[in-house]
């Protein structure tokens, strides 16, 4: 009787340890597991409006871009050229949309969603051919500090660049380059030095660019 006290006892020390040793490893596994990603957005179509400024004359040109597979591997397809006049200043307006869901779903409208998490997003803008007078230069894809005229910001002062300002290059000859947008979803590290290649991209897009 005393020998089978023992067994209870010893069984009993063995269950409570396996209980508390499962306890600690559920515990760790808790505190162990990532933290949830931020997924980038799902842009089925990227809307790019240059209306001209006030003191230009001048009428609105809109380019878009679509996913022609929607979820699919494909990337987005330009409808054709931007084609600016020459010596005229341009406010850029981008708006981006999720074809995917309904327009009364709250992911339908990114536009608004990137503006609501300007803190973790940053378009990013290049040229070629010195289409533009101001900004001068290539733009900031591959070089952060190079001048790009954006009208908003996030909370920290941060650009964000939904809204951008442009004026083409004057001149007696036509020119022809290209325009690349470039959408970076960077949570956690945005920054006065981040750059194009830091974080997820959620749209990139280029256009040929004509200012005649």
């Amino acid at each position: 009787m005393l020998q089978l006290n023992k067994t209870m006892k010893n069984l009993l020390k063995f269950a409570f340890a396996l209980f508390v040793s499962v306890g600690v490893l559920s515990l760790q596994s808790c505190e162990d597991d990532p933290e949830p990603e931020n997924i980038p957005e799902i842009v089925t179509k990227a809307t790019l409006r240059f209306a001209p400024a006030a003191g230009s004359t001048g009428s609105v040109v809109t380019v878009t871009a679509t996913d022609p597979d929607r979820d699919g591997p494909q990337d987005l397809r330009v409808d054709g050229p931007i084609n600016l006049v020459r010596g005229t200043s341009y406010t850029l307006t981008i708006s981006l949309i999720n074809e995917l869901v309904s327009p009364d779903d709250d992911d339908y409208n990114i536009t608004k969603e990137v503006e609501e998490e300007a803190d973790e997003h940053m378009f990013f803008f290049s040229w070629t051919n010195n289409v533009f007078s101001n900004p001068s230069g290539n733009g900031n894809i591959d070089n952060r500090t190079d001048p790009v005229n954006y009208n908003d910001r996030d909370s920290k002062g941060q650009p964000l660049g939904i809204s951008t300002n442009w004026t083409t290059a004057t001149g007696t000859s036509a020119l022809a380059g290209k325009f690349k947008v470039v959408l970076k979803h960077q949570p956690e590290i945005k920054s006065a030095t981040s750059r194009s290649t830091d974080g997820e991209t959620d749209v990139e897009v280029e256009f040929d660019l004509n200012v005649n």
